[in-house]
């Protein structure tokens, strides 16, 4: 190549620089030494030394892939090149530039030769001087993109692999946690982080959004996560930035509150890639997840989690004064099924705060208000608890069981009727041997909803048994609530799964309206001899 090259003639080339370009991903890293930067450093410094190259400057990016061409000392060549600055570029061989045949076709066949730079390749003998010597050049840069692909199938199937044997895919494990020393795919809880993952689903059973979560553990003086990894001595991604080390982000404690990983459950295949030239992550839907139950510790238990979930299902929000009602989100009407909202107005004492229909505020048609006031609900709720569920399982707590076992194994029992009668409906009667033959769209249609039939009863069936099998768990509520003196969104939320608002209605001239509390665990349920889910509003 140095026989055929042009001689350095005016003082302007002699002031540029000769570029030598260094790249190294982890997979190379694999290949032994013969990739490494130092090799391909003292390869580019002796080529540029022997052929009368000066005036060099070293470009390293140490880590990218070989598809990355956001990579820094790569962006600053190129912001030397369009500058004028830069008159030769050398590279150990055309994988180094990247593997992306368009990518590195533009740079090679575009680039360059629109800013009369020269680019060379020592391993594969392309110089874009000698025009012959660049001929082969666009056909290794095909090879190299095979080469990439090649590469990237063979670690999804590794990384596929990993994940279906129920080994964490997390780069980045979950704050609260930290990697075994002894095993780096298991997890130990962190006593100092693991804390503060609990204060923050405790604030949000007591009524605190992601917000006001985020607000309050700043006026804790509790580190955020990259903050926190840092103290601790652990890397951060590049993409991160600590900021102000107290100032939790809003979408952080969203996802925290989120993450079956802190019940002890390894959750893989939560993110994929389209392409192996595009690192964007995309979410998967939560069915495509993988989820292996009880691999480490658990820093949250289940009920306190699927509470949460509730409330986040339920997303609530402020009040234009800035309050968060301890009912918002709970109160359901029980003849649209729609959310009733909270109704105030500035200067409004809190006996005037009501709730009305969601439909009914939105449209005035399709339902009525259902209003009802806030301190009516919370009467009944923290008599309810107090002095009808917590006093009768207390006290009577065989027959609060016999009870609740009772109302489940009877309506099980209704369901199972249900169900058989559909299947002989189906077989006997309502379905034609003709129609049977014909296999008409009709026909499909009624079996399609006679499935799906079935399988909602069975599935309320299920829902039943775990109901009557939760009862001890409401009993462990219950003793551990025994001396409730005060209605919280903490208590709420731990007793009472949704509540129905019926329309007000009259009875014997007076006005009547009737709530139906639905409680964690054992469903609705009614103390026998007094009812006190009745109350006039």
């Amino acid at each position: 190549m140095k026989n055929n090259r042009q001689s350095f003639t005016t003082v302007e080339k002699e002031n540029k620089i000769t570029a030598l370009y260094c790249r190294l991903s982890r997979d190379d890293d694999l290949q032994g030494d013969s990739n490494s930067i130092k090799n391909q450093r003292v390869i580019l410094q002796k080529y540029a030394d022997d052929n009368g190259f000066t005036n060099t400057a070293v470009f390293v990016d140490d880590g990218y892939s070989c598809t990355n061409f956001e990579r820094p000392d790569w962006l600053r060549l190129i912001a030397l090149a369009e500058d004028g600055v830069i008159d030769t570029v050398i590279v150990k061989d055309m994988s180094r530039l990247g593997r992306d045949y368009l990518k590195v076709g533009y740079y090679t066949e575009v680039f360059f030769p629109g800013l009369d730079i020269c680019f060379i390749a020592i391993n594969n003998g392309v110089d874009s001087a000698n025009q012959q010597d660049s001929d082969f050049t666009p056909f290794l840069n095909i090879i190299n993109e095979w080469y990439a692909k090649d590469t990237s199938k063979k670690i999804r199937a590794v990384f596929k692999a990993k994940g279906e044997s129920g080994k964490p895919l997390a780069v980045n494990i979950p704050y609260g946690f930290i990697k075994s020393s002894e095993d780096k795919h298991h997890w130990l809880v962190d006593e100092v982080a693991a804390k503060v993952v609990q204060e923050v689903f405790r604030l949000c059973v007591n009524g605190y959004g992601p917000s006001q979560i985020a607000t309050e553990l700043m006026k804790q003086g509790h580190l955020n996560p990259t903050a926190y990894a840092k103290s601790k001595g652990i890397g951060t991604p590049d993409n991160r930035t600590a900021g102000d080390d107290y100032t939790w982000q809003t979408s952080t404690i969203a996802h925290m509150l989120s993450r079956q990983e802190y019940l002890g459950h390894t959750v893989n295949f939560k993110t994929h890639r389209k392409s192996y030239k595009n690192k964007k992550q995309v979410k998967n839907d939560p069915s495509d997840w993988q989820i292996f139950e009880n691999t480490h510790e658990a820093i949250i238990d289940q009920e306190t989690f699927d509470i949460v979930q509730r409330i986040r299902d339920g997303r609530r929000r402020l009040t234009l004064m800035g309050e968060m009602p301890i009912l918002s989100g709970m109160l359901f009407c029980a003849d649209c099924g729609n959310k009733l909202y909270q109704v105030r107005h500035r200067g409004w004492e809190h006996d005037k705060k009501h709730f009305v229909c969601a439909t009914y505020r939105k449209i005035k048609v399709g339902c009525s208000s259902h209003q009802i006031r806030n301190v009516v609900v919370e009467e009944i709720l923290l008599d309810s608890i107090k002095k009808t569920i917590t006093a009768f399982a207390t006290n009577h707590e065989g027959e609060f069981v016999r009870l609740v076992t009772k109302k489940s194994q009877a309506r099980i029992s209704k369901l199972d009727g249900i169900i058989q009668r559909l299947y002989e409906d189906n077989i006997e009667g309502k379905i034609s041997d003709e129609r049977f033959s014909k296999m008409s769209k009709s026909y499909e249609d009624e079996q399609s909803t006679l499935t799906t039939r079935i399988a909602e009863l069975k599935s309320t069936i299920a829902s039943e048994n775990e109901r009557s099998d939760n009862t001890d768990k409401f009993l462990a509520l219950v003793k551990k609530h025994i001396n409730t003196e005060e209605l919280t969104a903490g208590l709420i939320r731990e007793f009472v799964e949704k509540i129905f608002v019926y329309n007000t209605e009259r009875v014997d001239g007076k006005k009547v309206q009737r709530i139906k509390i639905i409680w964690n665990s054992i469903g609705a349920f009614e103390v026998p001899t007094t009812t006190y889910n009745e109350k006039s509003a």
